[in-house]
């Protein structure tokens, strides 16, 4: 796990200003640095910097920016590639002299060229510079694990794993991009691609941005596009569905033992994350499973009972036989933390569990520097809680559709059923009619065999099937897709990557391994969600 930053730019930009914009994230990587600045064409020059932190080989053979044996490519890298192995096999051609992934990059380049994203299995933020095509291309994994900003004005582009690097950018200007504001209030995050400062972005998850000069005009060219998109890729795996309970169950299982099984790979301590829930406790039993020694495992108390899930996972770690550290905080632990957060979040974050985040890492990181984590179980096989309540408000407008010939809240308080039921379904029910995207993600949806009814002075559509750009009727399978492209990237693994490497812990999620995400789609949504009952995995 390590930190990036680098800028194409016809500034006079000196190495020592370019080591200060990577020395902001010093505590994404503080085993290593290294920075480079190259020529490019036209007057313009790209600068590459890191921060690592040793995971694979920890010799000065993964240093960065590493470079091709004839000197064309060069790279910096954050994250893990989890099955550089089989790709070294396929790649045996090149003369490798690390074991570490970041090499893998660079032969997969050489051999594939930009397509060679299609074959990594990881979590990644990377930037490659291509001095024979004279082009710089960001690359971002799938599902987001790994952050990438980048600052761009027609004439200069800066990037990086964080907005530190490009807040220290010369003649930086720190403007607030004020029409974010509002949504970032009702969700509480700041998603892709917007962030907090006018001309800053983050890249989407799944997406390759190419950089490069055009020489007429003199300025940068960027082209961006997606390599992996859950709508595509959801679309494409419903074609194959598996129609057997124990068929699904029994593939799912060997997915996530071998995506465990690879993120246990790592030169230097490792432990799990252990909250006493479904998802990781799941992970570490696998872990557990793999390991020829007790695994470490992590979890932080509350005194207050309805916070406290620490005897759940004390019980977990007993059963499963884990070397088991838990640490109970108070109040003053977590109010001690809070003016930490602008600096190692940078922009407005407002998860409240972004402080026992926190406080597990640097609880984990006293003895180990990987940690596996959950992450991604809630979304892909329907845990939430918002999910039941979403089916629960779309059986209330299909009855009141039915019944009454009225959807929504007409139906609602027709029936006198407001005061008895959840506050968010009542919500949801009560706002079908003005379906948001960052409600439903149906910004582009279709409304078939409309009706107007008027009701009390407003109309309502009735009789309605509103399909989202993700083609599913069901208000349920819908913002499980939507929480994927949106709240899981833009909160939980936003809030994953800060709070961990704010003290250089590298966290690793089995359940976000690609081929785990892309089963996950062929399997029928009864088997995750059947009769109000969820995770019946």
């Amino acid at each position: 796990m390590c930190g990036i930053c680098g800028f194409v730019s016809r500034q006079d930009i000196r190495l020592a200003q370019l080591k200060e914009m990577n020395d902001t994230m010093y505590h994404r990587g503080p085993n290593d640095s290294g920075e480079e600045i190259y020529g490019l064409k036209d007057g313009y020059s790209v600068g590459l910097a890191q921060r690592r932190l040793s995971i694979q080989d920890l010799s000065a053979l993964g240093h960065q920016p590493m470079h091709s044996d004839n000197g064309r490519i060069s790279v910096v890298f954050n994250g893990e590639i989890y099955n550089f192995h089989e790709l070294r096999e396929k790649l045996s051609a090149y003369s490798f002299c690390s074991t570490c992934d970041t090499e893998i990059i660079i032969a997969a380049y050489l051999k594939w060229g930009i397509s060679c994203v299609d074959f990594f299995n990881g979590m990644f933020a990377i930037a490659l510079f291509d001095r024979e095509k004279g082009e710089l291309y960001l690359m971002r994994d799938r599902i987001g694990k790994k952050p990438v900003y980048y600052m761009e004005n027609g004439t200069e582009l800066v990037f990086a794993s964080e907005l530190k690097p490009i807040m220290s950018f010369p003649g930086f200007e720190k403007k607030i991009k004020k029409e974010v504001i509002s949504r970032y209030l009702y969700q509480q995050y700041i998603n892709a691609p917007e962030t907090i400062f006018e001309n800053v972005y983050k890249l989407e998850p799944g997406a390759i941005l190419k950089i490069s000069v055009n020489s007429k005009s003199l300025a940068l060219t960027k082209e961006t596009w997606k390599y992996w998109d859950i709508k595509d890729v959801y679309a494409k795996q419903r074609q194959h569905m598996v129609t057997d309970y124990a068929q699904a169950k029994g593939e799912l299982k060997e997915l996530l033992k071998k995506a465990t099984a690879s993120r246990m790979i790592a030169d230097v301590p490792l432990g799990s994350f252990l909250s006493g829930g479904y998802d990781s406790s799941l992970i570490t039993a696998i872990a557990q499973e793999h390991s020829s020694e007790p695994v470490k495992t992590f979890s932080i108390g509350f005194q207050e009972e309805r916070y406290n899930e620490a005897k759940y996972a004390k019980e977990v770690a007993d059963y499963l036989g884990t070397n088991h550290t838990e640490l109970y905080i108070d109040e003053k632990q977590m109010f001690d933390l809070v003016e930490s957060i602008p600096k190692y979040y940078d922009e407005p974050f407002a998860d409240s569990s972004q402080i026992p985040s926190m406080l597990v890492s640097a609880l984990a990181r006293e003895h180990v520097t990987v940690a596996l984590s959950g992450d991604g179980g809630d979304e892909f096989f329907c845990g939430y809680n918002i999910y039941e309540n979403v089916a629960q408000a779309q059986m209330l407008d299909a009855a009141g559709a039915a019944v009454h010939g009225i959807c929504g809240l007409p139906f609602i308080n027709k029936t006198g059923l407001s005061e008895k039921l959840p506050f968010r379904v009542r919500v949801i029910a009560e706002n079908r009619n003005k379906e948001t995207k960052t409600q439903f993600g149906a910004s582009n949806y279709i409304v078939r065999a409309g009706a107007m009814v008027k009701n009390d002075g407003s109309e309502f559509p009735c009789h309605y099937e509103i399909e989202s750009k993700y083609g599913e009727s069901k208000w349920q399978i819908r913002r499980m897709l939507l929480d994927m492209d949106t709240y899981l990237p833009g909160d939980i693994l936003c809030k994953v990557d800060r709070a961990s490497m704010k003290y250089s812990l590298e966290a690793r999620c089995p359940i976000l391994d690609r081929d785990v995400m892309e089963y996950s789609y062929r399997i029928p949504h009864e088997y995750k969600f059947y009769k109000g009952e969820k995770n019946i995995f």
